[in-house]
């Protein structure tokens, strides 16, 4: 029998939060608990599907920490969280033949600046050299060389905006148990690539970064590479290691390899111009919004919660108050102040409000709004792609002349319509959305908006990548710095054994 350890780990951040997270983000599940994914759009739901068709494999549920994105967790928060997760390995790490570790790869805590790199390690370190250890990771992931040399394998996330999380974890459950199957070696080739991209070229349907993955998983369809991506980091993690990534799992170096991941990485640099925000400037957008016959999108991703942002920018709704834009306004904004007031007062109560910058005063002004309380709830719903629970805490509906303000407690993921159906308001109602995330899939405001602003507003996830005050990662890059070169260097990495 094969016996899997199954582990997560899971928290994006913004460096440039001012609000740090802590344990409490976390949801922690022990044990069986674990087991709940199973059917679920998640990696280990993916995972699992994998190893229950295999009736020689037998999985160890360990423990599983997953955060909504946010700052960068606090050391306190840090100290007891990894603590847990080594302590839950260490507890079965005695017992087992493999393990899958689920990652983000976007972490960033005060004092450790490589998480996931050192729970890979003390992983490592209590099951020894020889137990094979193969990791799902995000695209916007940072995988970093102490990270790689723990692990045997990986599996990327192949779709922007992400659907595909599930998939990736089956693609890292084949990979385990092909090496355990076939007492593979593999080797990964690298390039490291100085850029920082953003922008509507990112999404992989339609952009050039979707054009690049596609030709880079060929590779594996074609039985050529065990596992392939092109890594882009979270450009708001100011980490050390953040980059954009090439990289290549094959069962042994070779200079094929070499030569395609040399030319993958020098087109990727070469489009690096295009993978680029392109913002419009609020005024502007509010000034043709007003002339367009349909529903709009005003796209906020400097504030896209998802990203790591606090979700309490008030920018949008400001500016479109105070030029008395005429239509039907939806959208959200993160304020547990304003949604206690709504709760105190009762539903059908009139009360007056600061609306935003509660978490972060320095970019965001508080507004004055009188709006009635419509409608309050638990915040509590699931994510339509990947059927997860999210929790926005108390939420109240607040309405004020044209504008519906949804106000939630926690900065919740906001990349798809959840909160907004949860809270009983149809997008489709209205006549401009706001979205606080960079994307979302295409059915879900695209195919029905006619036209999506990505609005220049400022926030801790902003495209507007030199606004924001990088100080720790490599450089120069793209596009922080001016005159970057790049001559692509492959690297190999293989994972040292006992023999």
């Amino acid at each position: 029998m094969i016996r899997v350890l199954i582990v997560e780990c899971m928290q994006e951040i913004s460096s440039f939060n001012p609000l740090p997270s802590c344990y409490g983000d976390y949801r922690i599940r022990l044990g069986d608990a674990l087991l709940e994914q199973r059917g679920l759009n998640t990696g280990i739901g993916g995972a699992l599907s994998v190893f229950d068709r295999r009736g020689d494999v037998v999985v160890v549920p360990v423990v599983s920490a997953t955060a909504p994105s946010a700052g960068i967790l606090s050391a306190d928060g840090w100290a007891r969280l990894s603590a847990q997760i080594v302590k839950a390995v260490a507890a079965r790490a005695h017992e087992v033949d493999a393990v899958y570790f689920s990652l983000h790869g976007a972490m960033g805590a005060i004092g450790e600046l490589d998480p996931e790199g050192y729970l890979l390690s003390e992983t490592r370190r209590l099951i020894g050299p020889d137990c094979p250890m193969v990791i799902s990771l995000d695209l916007h992931g940072i995988l970093t060389e102490r990270m790689l040399a723990q692990v045997d394998g990986f599996a990327i996330y192949q779709t922007y905006p992400h659907v595909d999380f599930a998939d990736t974890g089956r693609r890292a459950a084949k990979l385990l148990l092909r090496i355990i199957d076939e007492n593979l070696r593999p080797e990964t080739a690298r390039v490291v690539i100085p850029a920082l991209v953003r922008g509507d070229e990112l999404v992989t349907k339609s952009g050039c970064y979707g054009d690049i993955l596609r030709d880079a998983h060929r590779l594996e369809h074609e039985g050529r590479a065990l596992a392939t991506g092109v890594m882009i980091g979270n450009p708001f993690t100011d980490v050390p290691e953040l980059c954009t990534q090439a990289l290549i799992c094959v069962e042994r170096r070779n200079e094929d390899t070499e030569q395609y991941i040399t030319e993958m990485s020098g087109t990727f640099w070469d489009q690096r111009h295009r993978m680029q925000g392109k913002l419009i400037a609020l005024d502007k957008a509010i000034a043709q919004a007003r002339t367009i016959n349909g529903p709009v999108i005003f796209t906020d991703a400097a504030d896209a919660t998802s990203s790591g942002a606090t979700g309490d920018s008030n920018v949008i709704l400001k500016a479109l108050m105070d030029a008395k834009y005429p239509k039907r306004v939806l959208l959200p904004i993160v304020d547990a102040a304003a949604a206690k007031a709504a709760a105190s007062a009762g539903i059908g109560a009139e009360i007056t409000v600061r609306l935003g910058g509660e978490r972060d005063p320095l970019r965001f002004q508080p507004v004055p709004v009188t709006a009635t309380v419509e409608s309050l709830s638990r915040g509590r719903t699931q994510l339509e792609t990947m059927r997860a629970p999210i929790n926005a805490g108390l939420t109240a509906v607040l309405t004020t002349q044209n504008f519906t303000i949804v106000a939630i407690s926690e900065p919740c993921f906001l990349f798809d319509r959840a909160v907004f159906y949860a809270n009983g308001c149809d997008p489709q109602r209205y006549d401009l959305i706001v979205v606080k995330s960079p994307h979302t899939e295409y059915h879900m405001f695209d195919e029905w908006v006619v036209k999506n602003f990505n609005i220049d507003a400022p926030g801790s996830t902003s495209a507007d990548l030199r606004s924001l005050g990088h100080r720790i990662c490599m450089r120069p890059i793209y596009p922080l710095d001016p005159d970057v070169g790049f001559v692509p260097k492959v690297t190999w990495h293989q994972r040292r054994r006992s023999a």
